[in-house]
């Protein structure tokens, strides 16, 4: 085998997740478009609070070519309060009936920490996937729930909570200490029968500029799980930092690191903008078809 060829072979690990029935195949990157809920997200926080205004956002996304829409009704940027459950539900509730109804073959992920919440929403509206930034030490029950309803649980990595993760994160090595983290939280849901798993490393979430720099340097690391990989970075602080802007003006710095995340084998950008992130993939793919 040719290092072309080992390289080729090591980054199309065929992977696919069973989205109730749906499966979604990802031997290509896919997009999950976001659909915040929220009064107070660092990006579009209050944008899509009226529900008829996030249905549209979410006929949008699809139209623009996102695979999945991840719909959250509590905000995870540093500071942020936590949100409680009735209040969540509420938000919630009338936009996820609605973008079932009027897009019922839509893969709907659900961004929640809380197995109640979970349990109502997969049941009631058929939602998909369930992406949990709190890997589930919000809510132990929600490893249950998981097992039970038997969907595509999302498990990412966070340092503290989003209302004091950013106040001096520190670490002795950011990749070996992720890595240690998912392997303790892979092996504690595989346990419980739960096989449709993604890593999500939390770009931003508990990690300084240079953390998350070295997160992405090393990304390719966390193959060694054979899971697909998520991650979200677009129009973070990783970005404005770095080129001293704002995340309204970070849109081509978020869509060059897309392409670093799907050079290190990345099968799921989350993002805000679809369009931009599914001309990246078209050039990645096309460009991979040359074995580099």
């Amino acid at each position: 085998m040719t290092a072309n060829e080992s390289k080729d072979n090591f980054f199309s690990t065929n992977l696919s997740l069973n989205c109730g029935g749906k499966i979604l195949d990802l031997s290509i990157p896919r997009i999950m478009g976001i659909i915040n809920v929220t009064p107070d997200s660092f990006y579009d926080g209050g944008k899509y609070i009226e529900p008829r205004i996030a249905v549209d956002k979410a006929g949008e996304l699809l139209e623009q070519g996102a695979d999945i829409l991840d719909i959250g009704a509590e905000s995870s940027r540093p500071g942020a309060n936590r949100v409680d459950p009735g209040e969540e539900e509420e938000r919630l509730l009338p936009v996820i009936e609605q973008v079932r109804k009027s897009y019922p073959d839509a893969i709907i992920s659900l961004d929640t920490t809380k197995s109640s919440l979970a349990y109502k929403m997969i049941e009631k509206y058929q939602v998909n996937i369930i992406n949990d930034i709190s890997a589930f030490e919000d809510d132990a029950e929600m490893v249950d729930a998981i097992s039970k309803l038997q969907v595509p649980y999302i498990v990412m990595h966070m340092k503290g909570t989003p209302s004091n993760m950013q106040l001096s994160p520190q670490y002795e090595n950011v990749v070996d200490e992720i890595i240690a983290f998912f392997s303790e939280k892979i092996t504690i849901l595989k346990k419980k029968g739960i096989n449709d798993i993604v890593i999500d490393p939390g770009f931003g979430f508990g990690k300084s500029l240079d953390h998350n720099y070295q997160l992405l340097a090393n990304l390719h690391d966390f193959q060694l799980f054979e899971l697909p990989i998520l991650a979200g970075i677009s129009r973070k602080s990783m970005v404005s930092k770095l080129l001293n802007t704002s995340a309204k003006n970070s849109l081509n710095g978020t869509t060059a690191l897309h392409m670093i995340l799907l050079l290190k084998g990345v099968n799921i950008l989350r993002v805000h903008d679809v369009n931009e992130a599914r001309e990246a993939i078209k050039i990645f793919l096309e460009t991979k078809k040359y074995q580099w």
